[in-house]
């Protein structure tokens, strides 16, 4: 992930002006990667490396999206929706 795209996705998704590390931006962040980890594996299917990588993201976003939940359900649902992670 580059620098540029790093910074203009937590451009959109942070709370206010100096935001860089709040719930939101982190869950954006490691749903970007996610999606192109799993790109990435679906053309190199024996990067195992990756795939472990890959569960860890993914186990570490749930547990932000659970702390996302019980502290604020309607900044959860708004981050859910405009992420496209659930259908």
């Amino acid at each position: 992930m580059t620098e540029k795209t790093k910074s203009q996705i937590a451009k959109e998704y942070r709370l206010h002006e100096h935001d860089t590390g709040s719930a939101d931006v982190q869950i954006a962040l490691l749903t970007d990667h996610i999606q192109k980890l799993t790109s990435h594996l679906q053309k190199n299917v024996k990067d195992h490396s990756s795939r472990r990588g890959l569960l860890q993201m993914v186990g570490q976003r749930r547990s932000l999206l659970d702390y996302l939940d019980r502290t604020d359900h309607t900044r959860y649902q708004k981050l859910i929706k405009k992420l496209n992670l659930r259908k």
